[in-house]
This record gives structure tokens, sequence and C-alpha cells, in this order.
């Protein structure tokens, strides 16, 4: 399917490719690049796994304050603006975490990105979704291409940071020019997205396109309430609990079994580009169903892979893990957002989607700090694995009862 119509003088593909990249600063960069940096902080200063995990709780804390208060934000502003401006921010609390070694200063630098990083992504996520009313058929790619962006900035983490930290060797708290190199990565990202952010703004003074998905919607206006989307909800809440245990852990977990810097590489930037090609695997489903269907799967094929790195050590088996998750978990983040598309006229897309940012940043607190406590028991970092597989499954079941409206 081509990104663009050559009778079409809107690039929607170059659009929510360039989108993208508010997910590669949000959560590929912001959030999952510490996973690269938690072993050599661990053994520098002298964490806990639990302390280690809470890094990324606070993180997730952070981001539930930013999409909380994305909704009274978009009173005063446009979400272009918006994604802009927390992606400078987001920028700025990177790089000031390469100054701290303290843990209470390292938390609140971690809450600070968190909060830029959910207000980054939530209103991507809106714009993506308004990106694809203009062309209905292809919403579902569109949503896909947006969310992959994640892959992007996993991708530019997994090859750049381990170099630096090669080349920082030797010098005091060298993880420091990690957090600075990203810091870097983000950057440019943003700059990038200068581009997107005012294409749009144009774009929202003209009206989209009949939108043909949302059949049905215009006869009879729904408003958004959280009981109707109940068994999606509690779902995606799973979802946050368990995949961020696998993401904040499972590097620290393959170094323990013995793998290279460099096979660690090669593993996470794999994921990276899994999740890149995931936009194109899963449109389908997404534009198919309605109802809790996409979620309940995609949450299932993720807890098969968080299991395998606690039961095997085989690298072949390692590497398909990381291939499978990369290619599901940012598609249950855009089966969220289908969802309300589906299901809601346009008007109640932003407060279905700060709800669903709501819930998923809920689960992403508990998820690091009980993967961490279980890790620092018997068992270690595997059996922390298996609660997050455990809080996926369950996630699945609950989101197969959601229904259509």
């Amino acid at each position: 399917m081509p990104l663009s119509s050559p009778h079409d003088p809107i690039p929607y593909g170059r659009l929510a490719l360039a989108l993208s990249l508010g997910a590669a600063v949000s959560l590929g960069i912001t959030r999952f690049a510490y996973g690269l940096l938690l072993p050599p902080m661990r053994e520098d200063l002298g964490w806990s796994y639990a302390l280690a995990g809470s890094m990324n709780t606070a993180n997730a804390v952070g981001y539930l304050l930013g999409a909380m208060a994305m909704a009274r934000l978009l009173q005063r502003t446009s979400p272009s603006r918006l994604f802009v401006v927390g992606a400078v921010l987001a920028t700025l609390f990177m790089a000031a975490s390469g100054f701290f070694t303290s843990a209470a200063a390292l938390l609140l630098q971690r809450l600070l990105a968190g909060v830029a990083s959910g207000l980054v992504f939530s209103t991507g996520g809106l714009l993506a979704a308004r990106l694809g009313t203009r062309q209905p058929q292809r919403s579902g790619l569109l949503l896909g291409l947006y969310y992959g962006g994640t892959g992007i900035g996993i991708a530019l983490s997994a090859l750049g940071v381990p170099l630096v930290l090669d080349m920082a060797q030797g010098r005091p708290h060298a993880w420091s020019w990690g957090w600075w190199a990203m810091a870097l990565l983000c950057a440019g990202a943003t700059a990038l997205m200068v581009w997107p952010a005012r294409v749009l703004d144009r774009l929202e003074a003209a009206p989209p396109v009949a939108a043909s998905g949302a059949a049905g919607l215009t006869e009879a206006p729904r408003r958004f309430r959280w009981r109707d989307f109940a068994f999606g909800l509690l779902g995606y809440m799973g979802f946050g609990i368990g995949y961020i245990g696998y993401m904040t852990f499972v590097i620290a977990l393959l170094r323990e079994q013995g793998a290279s810097a460099a096979a660690v590489s090669t593993f996470y930037a794999l994921l990276g580009l899994a999740v890149i090609a995931s936009s194109r695997i899963w449109a389908g489903l997404l534009d198919r169903h309605r109802d809790g269907q996409p979620l309940a799967r995609l949450n299932a094929l993720l807890g098969v892979a968080a299991i395998v790195p606690a039961l095997t050590t085989a690298w072949p088996l390692l590497l398909a893990s990381g291939l499978l998750f990369g290619a599901v978990f940012l598609s249950v983040v855009a089966s969220t957002t289908a969802l309300v598309r589906h299901n809601l006229p346009p008007t109640q897309w932003a407060a279905g989607i700060s709800a669903f940012t709501v819930t998923f940043a809920a689960g992403q607190i508990v998820g690091p700090t009980v993967v961490g406590f279980i890790a620092d028991g018997p068992g270690g970092l595997a059996r922390g694995l298996v609660f997050s597989a455990g809080a996926l499954w369950l996630g699945a079941l609950l989101a197969l009862r959601q229904r259509a409206l």
C-alpha cells in the first residue's frame, strides 16, 4: 500500500512518518533507552533492582501527570504546539540527567521527562488519529506509522548509546555521556517535528474528508464514558504493568546471562526495527475490529515474548523474543487509539485517548517497581519477567470482554 497518492497534494504518509519522531522521542528514547544505561548505572551507583525499577516508575508517574494535563492544556493551546513544546522539554530533562548522581535528583529528572513525554506521545496520537480521518481507508496504517516511530528511537539508542559508553570508558560516571547522547538524538528529532506540526495546524483549519470509518457516529453522537470502555481500559492497564517490566529489565537480564555488549546492541536494534515494521503487520487487524479483539490478541502475544527470557538462555530464542515483542507492543497502543476512533466521534477522541493514556501510565507506575522488588529476591530477574507475562495475559482476558459500542 503506497504511503501517498500521486494525485493527493497532501503527503499523508510523510506527515505520519514525521509525526512518528514524537513517539521516538517520548518512548523510544526518553523511556526505553534507560534500559541500556541501567546496568552501568546500577554497578556504578550501587543500586538495588527495586531502586533501578523505581526510576522508570518515576518516569511513568510523570507520564501520568502529563496525560492528565493534556485535556486541560488543549483548552488553551493547539495539540501541534503542545507536541513540539513537550519534545523540547523532554530533550532538556534528558540532558540534565547526565549531571546528577544522587538518586533523588535522578528520580526528579525521570519524573519531569515523563511529564514531557506524556504530553508528546498523547498529543502525537491525537494528531495521527485526526490525520487518519482524512484518509479513512488507511487510518490503521497511519496510526501504526506514528506508533512505530518508537522503534526509530529504540534502534538509534541501541546503535548509539553503547558506542558512546565505550568511548567514555575510564571517565567518572561514564554513563552520563549516554544521557547526553540521547538528549542530542531528541534535539535532532524535535527539529524535524516542527514541519508536521505546522502542516497539521493548517489542516485543522480545513474540513476533513467524510470519515467513512466512523459510520453511524454522525447520526448518534456519543460522549466518552469510562464505563463504556471499562474492559478495554483494564486490559490496557495489564499491558502497562506487563510490558514495562520487560523493556526496563530485559537488557540487564541478558547481561546477567553473559551476553556481550555487541549481542545486546543487536538484540535491542532488532527489537526497534521490528517496532517500525509493526505498522504494516497489524494495520488490517486495527481496521477490521471495533471491539477489544486487537488489544486481547496483541497482549497475549506479548506475554509469550516476555516469558521466553525467563525460561531459556538459548540465543536464537532470545532474539525471537525481542523480535516478537518489538513487532507487537506499540501496536497495542495503536489498538486503543483505533478503538477510540472506531467508537467515538472526533470531538470525543481527545477525551478517549487521554483516558487510555492515563490507564496506561497507571500500569507503568506499578510494573517496574514490582518487577524490581521481585528481582531482588529469589529467582532474580527471570521471576520478575514471569510476573510481567502474567500481567499481559490477564490484560488479554479482560480485553476480550470489550465490546464495540
